[in-house]
């Protein structure tokens, strides 16, 4: 059954340290999927580690498409956390927060099986 687009989950607004979604002000970086967002205790692409990424790893229904939100700047991952994505399975699409907050919601529109680890930008 595909979601009305009132229905579907999306990214709002982003920056000063948080997101919008739903209405609703969420501080701090998320993981995003079509059916809910989770608290990442990580603010920069430096505190990445493996364990930021064990919602997405846990899902039954693995994304398609993992986009990985930078920050204020586009910024490659450390080699072992893209070395595990890869391992797991998953390529990631790196790219800024915002541009990563704009394709996610394209693609949730698409109705594509897409998740997001968006870093706050502040």
């Amino acid at each position: 059954m595909e979601q009305a687009e009132d229905d579907l989950l999306l990214v709002e607004a982003y920056g000063d340290g948080g997101f919008r979604m739903k209405g609703s002000r969420l501080e701090g970086s998320l993981y995003i999927t079509a059916d809910g967002f989770y608290p990442v205790a990580c603010k920069t692409v430096a505190d990445l580690t493996e364990a930021d990424f064990d919602q997405m790893l846990s899902d039954d229904a693995k994304p398609e498409i993992l986009l990985v939100g930078t920050g204020a700047k586009m910024q490659l991952l450390p080699v072992a956390i893209k070395k595990f994505l890869v391992e797991a399975g998953h390529v990631p699409d790196i790219m800024d927060t915002g541009a990563a907050a704009r394709t996610f919601n394209v693609l949730r529109m698409e109705g594509r099986q897409v998740a997001a680890l968006l870093l706050q930008v502040d």
